[in-house]
């Protein structure tokens, strides 16, 4: 592997999010008092209302995307579910385990830090995970978005859906009327930072990041919890990180292209850099 930066200095990273609609299950937090007024209206096309996009189901949707790595690397992954909690069904809990999972925490009976999604996410006790997960914030104005500290260009809107009836002599109508909180056009990155850096979760984020690119239209693989409305197919990648942070920018602008320096780095992280990553997780696979 190149010595020009040493993996273990690599504790912050970048996760590029496209999504021409996003609809997320945990909803989604706005500023609109800042810009409407006493005359918002939430429905208008022209508000400029920014906000946050919490953190809940951006983890879930990365950590469904390395399970499924894990698995592929003939591995099992953690269940994010309580082995003995009260709620569970037992028969779908089980079928789980059947299917590419171990109970939570069980995998630290053979590594001294479980697998690689329980060292990263936390389980028991005094574990709290090597991976910390910001909320993404938005803004509709491109201006005032600082890709350097995982924001996105976005914009808020309050979209309406009546429930019809199925029944042809109602001739579809209404049952009852929904609101659902969206962003449309979201583009930017996700901040992640390690507090601990090993090569594995490198790895893993790489290949994680590839599978839910590749797989972004399966429902399985979308993002946020309405997945059948058509919000949450995401496109993504993660941002080389080599960048430094001028051209993390120069990644989000518009009017300029890539470096011949950038190039080189694109080169560099996929000839010597991901291969000893991803050799590294599937030792961490293989001794879990």
């Amino acid at each position: 592997m190149s010595t020009d930066i040493d993996v273990d200095q690599i504790t912050d990273v970048f996760v590029r999010i496209h999504a021409d609609l996003l609809v997320v299950g945990d909803s989604i937090i706005t500023d609109r008092h800042h810009a409407s007024s006493g005359n918002y209206e939430d429905t208008d096309p022209q508000n400029q209302i920014g906000g946050l996009i919490p953190a809940f189901s951006l983890s879930g949707w990365l950590r469904h995307g390395m399970e499924a790595v894990i698995q592929e690397y003939g591995g099992t992954a953690c269940h994010p579910g309580e082995s003995n909690a009260n709620f569970r069904k037992e028969a779908i809990y089980n079928r789980d385990l059947e299917s590419g999972y171990h109970e939570k925490g069980s995998c630290v009976d053979d590594h001294e830090h479980g697998c690689v999604v329980f060292d990263l996410f936390g389980g028991f006790g005094n574990n709290p995970g090597k991976v910390m997960r910001r909320p993404i914030r938005f803004s509709p104005v491109r201006s005032g978005v600082d890709y350097t500290r995982g924001q996105a260009e976005g914009h808020y809107r309050r979209l309406n859906r009546n429930i019809v009836s199925r029944n042809r002599d109602d001739h579809r109508d209404p049952l009852r009327n929904t609101k659902l909180d969206a962003v449309g056009n979201l583009d930017g990155c996700w901040h992640l930072s390690f507090r601990e850096t090993k090569p594995e979760f490198l790895g893993i984020l790489a290949e994680a990041v590839a599978y839910l690119d590749n797989h972004n239209t399966e429902f399985m693989h979308q993002l946020g919890g309405m997945r059948n409305f058509g919000g949450g197919i995401v496109d993504t990648e993660l941002l080389n990180p080599l960048y430094e942070e001028r051209e993390l920018r120069r990644v989000f602008n518009r009017a300029q292209k890539p470096t011949k320096a950038m190039g080189g780095k694109d080169e560099m992280w996929v000839a010597d850099y991901l291969p000893s990553l991803q050799s590294a997780l599937a030792e961490r696979v293989e001794s879990a």
